[in-house]
């Protein structure tokens, strides 16, 4: 083998584990968001996991019975058809794409009022996460939820 393959086979070499190294850095970045995070709100666990087009996205898995709606039912949902179906399982917030600790562009569903607001999602350490949506871009509300798994 002449030194210029061996040279070329070793920048070769090296360049592929880098794109390899990044590759699952950025993949670890990613698994870092996922799981199951508590709202103080109540008591909501909301699951994020991957979705769509690289996205990460968040269903609620439980959460207090209000005697209001002990029944957890989409309520206040616009569309009268999806009022009589349960919020458990349901998608809260969808389409957010970034990381390692910023996600943006996705939409938020609050179930309290039936409305989708633009928001940011941060991983503010390994233990919490904020949520932050908008209207109009100038009222806002964030909450930051703890993980659970």
């Amino acid at each position: 083998m002449t030194p210029k393959l061996v040279a070329l086979t070793c920048v070769l070499a090296a360049s592929g584990a880098a794109a390899a190294e990044a590759h699952h850095a950025e993949a670890g970045a990613h698994d870092a968001v996922y799981g199951v995070w508590r709202a103080p709100s109540r008591d909501a666990h909301i699951e994020v996991e991957p979705c769509e087009g690289g996205a990460i996205c968040g269903k609620l898995v439980s959460a207090s019975r209000p005697k209001s709606n002990p029944e957890l039912l989409d309520i206040h949902n616009k569309d009268p058809a999806k009022r009589h179906r349960s919020m458990i399982g349901q998608t809260v917030f969808h389409g957010f794409k970034g990381g390692p600790t910023k996600w943006t562009g996705g939409r938020l569903y609050n179930p309290g009022d039936g409305n989708h607001y633009k928001g940011t999602i941060t991983l503010v350490d390994h233990k919490h996460l904020k949520l932050k949506g908008c209207a109009l871009h100038v009222l806002c509300k964030s909450e930051t939820l703890t993980r659970v798994q």
